[in-house]
C-alpha cells in the first residue's frame, strides 16, 4: 500500500500526482507544488490473460511527514486506494 495516503504532502506532492496518473485515478491537485526528497516507488507487474496491469506504490521517502487518514480527510466518502 502507498504511504502518501497518510503523508501530509499528500494533496500536493508530485510523486503522488504521477502515482495517480498511472493509476488512472483522479488529481488531488492539478497543480502539485511539492517536491519529494527521495521517494522510493515499487512498481508491480502482473498480468491477467494477455493484459499487463502495473501497480506503483510509494514504500518510502524522507519527505514522509505521518498525518494519518489525510487522503480519507481530503475525498470523505470515497474508498481509500489500495
Amino acid at each position: 500500500m502507498c504511504i502518501c495516503i497518510h503523508c501530509y504532502y499528500v494533496d500536493r506532492c508530485e510523486t503522488y500526482h504521477a502515482v495517480e496518473h498511472q493509476h488512472q485515478q483522479p488529481h488531488l491537485t492539478d497543480n502539485p507544488t511539492f517536491s519529494a526528497t527521495n521517494p522510493q516507488i515499487n512498481v508491480n507487474i502482473r498480468t491477467i490473460g494477455a493484459e499487463i496491469q502495473m501497480e506503483w506504490d510509494v514504500v518510502g521517502c524522507d519527505s514522509f511527514l505521518q498525518e494519518q487518514d489525510k487522503w480519507a480527510k481530503l475525498r470523505p466518502g470515497v474508498a481509500v486506494p489500495t
